[in-house]
């Protein structure tokens, strides 16, 4: 068997009801990437509401940053363990800003109208190593049942704002965590969820969220069928009854 179909992942982003009505595209990203030896990286992005291109902004956001995760974890040949995670994370958070930067530039406009938060991380069978600009919040589940937050939304000075990535110093303050252990499932989402995913404001996992979704990421037999289920999850009126924001997830399991 190859090894690398351990992983099995199901993505997507929804559109927001108050979005829809406003004839708003969805402006939040995500993406992953299966690599080699059991790796596994992905990113989500949530682009500005006020950001005039912020859907251009979170687009752009995940696709450099796992541009360059891929580019960073293929160059090596070591133990993974001994892999400077921190600067990995780093150097693509740095990446996906500058990128940011230049295609405002390239669009004549301010960088803010690209503004956009950013969750990107490193999954093998022994760790996951994540780094977050805003908010949205990456979760895992080891072995033995226990659900942990790795990462959790990171507020702004005021009520209801956040951090994004081309804020002055956002990838110096962003939040790092490396966490040493045998991950059995995974979920990385946007703010849209969070209210229904996390305990706040302490930011602890609703454990009642994740049990019927890490199910349904272990029984995938099908991706583009998997795909279109997770979608009619995120446009169901459980969901969006509670919060008519954009939606996205992302769901991993690992088979060993």
């Amino acid at each position: 068997m190859n090894l690398i179909a351990h992983w099995q992942v199901v993505s997507a982003s929804v559109t927001g009801k108050s979005h829809e009505k406003q004839n708003i595209p969805c402006q939040d990203a995500q993406g992953y990437k299966r690599l080699s030896n059991n790796q596994l990286i992905f990113a989500v992005a949530d682009g500005a509401g006020s950001a005039k291109l912020a859907d251009l902004g979170a687009n752009i956001a995940v696709k450099i940053a796992l541009f360059t995760l891929e580019k960073q974890i293929n160059s090596v040949d070591i133990d993974i363990k001994n892999i400077a995670w921190e600067d990995y994370l780093k150097d693509a958070l740095n990446a996906a800003k500058i990128a940011i930067e230049a295609e405002s530039i390239i669009q004549e406009t301010e960088v803010r109208e690209l503004a956009t938060t950013l969750i990107i991380g490193i999954a093998t069978p022994e760790l996951v190593a994540v780094a977050q600009v805003g908010d949205g919040a990456m979760v895992v589940e080891d072995k033995t049942g226990n659900i942990l937050e790795l990462t959790i939304p990171t507020r702004g000075e005021y009520l209801n704002e956040t951090v994004f990535l081309i804020a002055p110093n956002a990838v110096e303050n962003a939040q790092f965590n490396l966490w040493l252990g045998q991950p059995k499932y995974l979920a990385a989402f946007s703010d849209g969820l969070q209210m229904l995913a996390l305990k706040m404001p302490e930011g602890k996992p609703h454990h009642p969220f994740y049990s019927p979704l890490f199910k349904f990421v272990e029984t995938i037999t099908d991706e583009t069928d998997a795909q279109e289920q997770l979608m009619g999850f995120l446009r169901s009126p459980r969901l969006t009854q509670r919060t008519d924001d954009d939606l996205t997830l992302i769901l991993a399991s690992f088979n060993p």
